[in-house]
């Protein structure tokens, strides 16, 4: 089969690439092993993990919030085969959406693992093995969980994410290696269901790459609703005994458990790929670009994952978008600078552009501006009330370069704050926009004014 663009992988960097490139008129194919699109995000990450937040945060304000409200709830009780059965319908019917949009747009779908066989020659192994051409080709393959030496996964109580999005009950303990944005986000729901957690952290502090201070405070908070942490602390073995789960650490007792999630960060999925029919050489097992996603093989290009940068999905996505757009009309950017962070606990953490220890250290003079949700009437309202929105200024031009939120609803308004990067915005840009009264966004715009020193409520 002949096709303009072959792309290699169908998750949130491949299939969105596939249908922009469809849309501006290639003929276009997609290889993609797993039964179903969407990739890890998609089938067993983001999605499904928030459907787990959100449930389980709803029956944890039920057992716990909602008498302050004059809500009287008794009896109420978990039903965890529902929530998982919730989850996995919203999961299932997402991946048909995708299936959806391949055909509306006429992307040739190939259920396989893909792999380049020269210039311009995709192979598709599998069941149903093609060997493909085409002009243009876009790796998209993603990533896979590391796996930490001595940790023994069994698939069911040791194991990653894709196996604590699914127990079949909750676990009287669970311990979680890594304190990074999967092991919170999955140690919450866990937590909140009735689980003792403990997380086990290398580093001297949890979500590394995060602000310092925003880090920081955030496990303050963590710590207030039960999760339990261990810095600096090195996990040497982890097994099942056949009764219990035992995770040894250096200098310490062993700890025992029934469930033990293992989340120290993801690789990327390079292995396989017939780089070396091409000449593409890995650079610390990612394929190298340049800034328009080429790699040094004529007419292939790298999204995601695979790639240098943050591993997120809306940021694979941008990378797709740009990458088709530039095969077909010469253009297309990507704004490394404005690609937010998420980390989608109860109060949720954001980020977006510079830290402050980033910009300490290439010794950037800046102003900031901060602003607590505590003082503001809506999450009063909302009894959500822990954090605050801290916006970074340049010293000199006032342009925002970075903005740090810990507080309720911190992913959706972080969307305002990536805006206001990739536009150039200053302080007082934001500080003199009209924000709705009483909304969470007025805590942006409060933390603007408080760069110059003017907050109005504080």
């Amino acid at each position: 089969m002949n096709h303009d663009l072959i792309v290699i992988g169908g998750g949130p960097g491949g299939y969105v690439a596939a249908i922009r490139a469809a849309q501006l008129g290639l003929n276009v194919g997609c290889v993609e092993k797993e039964s179903a699109l969407g990739g890890t995000c998609l089938r067993i990450g983001c999605i499904p993990s928030k459907a787990l937040l959100e449930s389980s945060h709803l029956y944890h304000m039920a057992q716990h919030e909602l008498a302050a409200h004059g809500i009287k709830v008794e009896g109420a009780g978990l039903d965890l085969p529902a929530m998982l059965k919730r989850k996995d319908g919203i999961v299932d019917n997402l991946t048909k959406g995708i299936d959806f949009l391949f055909k509306k747009n006429k992307v040739t779908r190939y259920l396989g693992t893909g792999k380049l066989a020269g210039p311009g020659k995709v192979l598709v192994e599998g069941n149903s093995p093609a060997e493909l051409t085409a002009k243009y080709v876009i790796i998209a393959t993603g990533s896979k969980p590391f796996i930490l030496p001595g940790i023994e996964f069994d698939g069911k109580n040791i194991g990653s994410s894709t196996e604590a999005l699914s127990y079949d009950k909750v676990p009287e303990h669970l311990v979680v290696i890594g304190g990074g944005v999967i092991g919170l986000e999955l140690g919450s729901v866990w937590k909140r269901l009735g689980a003792k957690v403990t997380v086990l952290e290398f580093l001297d502090r949890i979500m590394a790459g995060m602000d310092t201070e925003l880090a920081r405070d955030s496990q303050k908070i963590f710590e207030k609703q039960g999760i339990e942490f261990r810095l600096k602390t090195k996990v040497t073995s982890a097994k099942f005994d056949g009764k219990q789960c035992v995770v040894t650490v250096e200098g310490g007792e062993p700890i025992l458990c029934d469930k033990v999630l293992v989340s120290v960060g993801r690789v990327p999925v390079t292995d396989g790929l017939g780089l070396e029919t091409v000449g593409i050489e890995l650079d610390k097992r990612r394929i190298p670009v340049d800034g328009h996603l080429r790699t040094t093989a004529p007419g292939v290009f790298a999204i995601g994952d695979c790639i240098a940068g943050p591993m997120l999905a809306h940021k694979a996505e941008e990378e797709g978008v740009a990458a088709a757009e530039f095969i077909v009309t010469g253009y297309g950017h990507v704004n490394y600078d404005a690609i937010p962070s998420v980390v989608y606990t109860e109060p949720e953490v954001a980020s977006v552009g510079k830290t402050e220890d980033e910009l300490k250290a290439a010794g950037i003079d800046y102003k900031k501006g901060s602003f607590p949700f505590s003082f503001h009437g809506r999450a009063k309202a909302l009894g959500m009330t822990d954090g605050y929105v801290r916006v970074l200024a340049d010293a000199v031009t006032d342009r925002i370069l970075g903005v740090h939120i810990l507080g309720p609803r911190a992913g959706d308004l972080i969307a305002e704050a990536a805006a206001a990067i990739d536009f150039g915005a200053s302080s007082e840009d934001v500080a003199r926009t009209c924000h709705a009264h009483p909304t969470l966004a007025e805590v942006f715009k409060e933390a603007a004014l408080g760069v110059a020193g003017r907050s109005i409520h504080k």
